[in-house]
């Protein structure tokens, strides 16, 4: 079995903000790693969002 460490490596959740204020139902998220400590504040990339059919800004939630 592989070990489990409690590494620095977490999780996260990405949504999108473009379709947030839409107000479409429905949402685009994605989920993606990211370092504690290279950066500790929360992630923004630029994903696609299928609904709109557009890359748009997701921003870490949680």
């Amino acid at each position: 079995m592989a070990k489990k460490s409690k590494g620095n490596r977490i999780q996260v959740i990405l949504e999108c903000t473009e379709h947030k204020a839409s107000g479409q139902p429905g949402t685009s998220r994605y989920i993606s790693t990211k370092s504690r400590r290279n950066t500790p504040e929360r992630l923004e990339l630029k994903k696609y969002n299928p609904i709109l059919r557009r890359h748009t800004i997701h921003k870490e939630i949680k």
